[in-house]
């Protein structure tokens, strides 16, 4: 696919009359998605002013990742539609497009690791200063998009946590659990029936929540680089849709930070995040709304990372401890199942 003609093509939209005469492939990495990072060659040896020479596609291509590969559809929008104007940090894109016809979509990006940019992992260390610029970073998003009515018909932004129930359940966290990935997770929250009824009640709310922004969705740490100035950027956008803020909220300050880290620092943070959505111009939640309301963001974290398969299991086994701990500490499950407020 990333052949110079159509590479010609597909840079031509933002870079008209570029000529790229050659590609040099890089790094592969293939597992759902694909990532293969490359480096291209112009006519005349010169590429027009923006336009980077090291650059990374992402798609779908692999057997595996073709029966997934309508989960491209929302990153390739977001970087077409909404990275642009939203200002906050992430991978900039130079094409982006979806093709509504075959389901497959395409990203191509500035090869951030060239520059010195060091891509995370819940293995990574991260304090709670770092979380607090990524929460400002989250609320920029949120601000730049809170009841945007451009954005407010968007297919592609449409809620969807409902679908993640569909493949998988309480199966796979009954498994993870009960096996050594699972260890760290509390007693308290092991019922994995339990979880997923939780979880269907936060979906169905979260659907019609009010107001709404466009979310990440998938907000843990592992989705995090730190750019060559060291600032933490967000990448990996499969899951935004439109959503209430907290989803991202709980979930990133109990995925990112080390569980007594995160018992110190948590309502700082989240006071944090309001701060700057304040100073973004939201209308931000009073503090007694917006505490009960993270709660449900750890809760879809919970989920999200008890229905995981295939990820390294030190990963997987560090995030369940985290999660299931936040969920433990602040018996989120009995707050999303007993929780009757009509303002989701």
């Amino acid at each position: 696919m990333l052949s110079p003609a159509w590479l010609t093509a597909a840079l031509g939209r933002r870079f008209p009359g570029v000529q790229v005469t050659a590609v040099t492939p890089g790094p592969v990495i293939s597992r759902v998605a694909t990532n293969a990072r490359f480096r291209i060659t112009c006519a005349d040896g010169t590429a027009p002013d923006g336009l980077p020479l090291d650059l990374c596609g992402k798609g779908y291509f692999t057997a595996a990742g073709r029966a997934f590969r309508q989960a491209g559809e929302p990153e390739a929008c977001f970087y077409r539609d909404v990275a642009g104007w939203a200002g906050m940090r992430t991978l900039r894109a130079v094409y982006a497009d979806f093709d509504p016809r075959t389901r497959y979509g395409v990203v191509l990006t500035e090869d951030v690791a060239t520059q010195g940019a060091v891509f995370l992992d819940a293995l990574t260390p991260y304090t709670p200063d770092q979380t607090a610029e990524s929460l400002a970073e989250l609320a920029r998003l949120h601000a730049a998009t809170w009841c945007a009515p451009a954005l407010a018909d968007a297919r592609w932004l449409a809620p969807r946590l409902s679908t993640y129930l569909v493949q998988r359940g309480a199966t796979e966290i009954r498994a993870n659990f009960a096996g050594p990935i699972g260890a760290g997770v509390p007693v308290e929250v092991r019922d994995a029936d339990r979880l997923v009824d939780a979880y269907r009640r936060l979906a169905e709310n979260a659907a019609s929540a009010a107001p709404w922004s466009v979310i990440h969705g998938d907000a843990h740490v592992g989705n995090v680089y730190l750019n060559a100035e060291g600032r933490p950027s967000f990448v990996d956008w499969q899951l935004a849709q439109r959503g209430p803020w907290y989803l991202d909220v709980g979930y990133h300050i109990a995925s990112a930070l080390t569980v007594d880290d995160r018992r110190r620092a948590e309502r700082d943070l989240v006071r944090h995040y309001l701060d700057h959505l304040r100073a973004g111009g939201v209308d931000a939640p009073a503090w007694d709304d917006a505490w009960l309301r993270v709660r449900r963001g750890v809760v879809h974290g919970l989920f999200l990372w008890g229905i995981t398969l295939k990820v390294d299991p030190a990963i997987t086994g560090a995030l369940l401890t985290r999660l299931g701990t936040a969920v433990a500490d602040h018996d989120a499950l009995t707050a999303v199942l007993n929780d009757n407020d009509k303002e989701w």
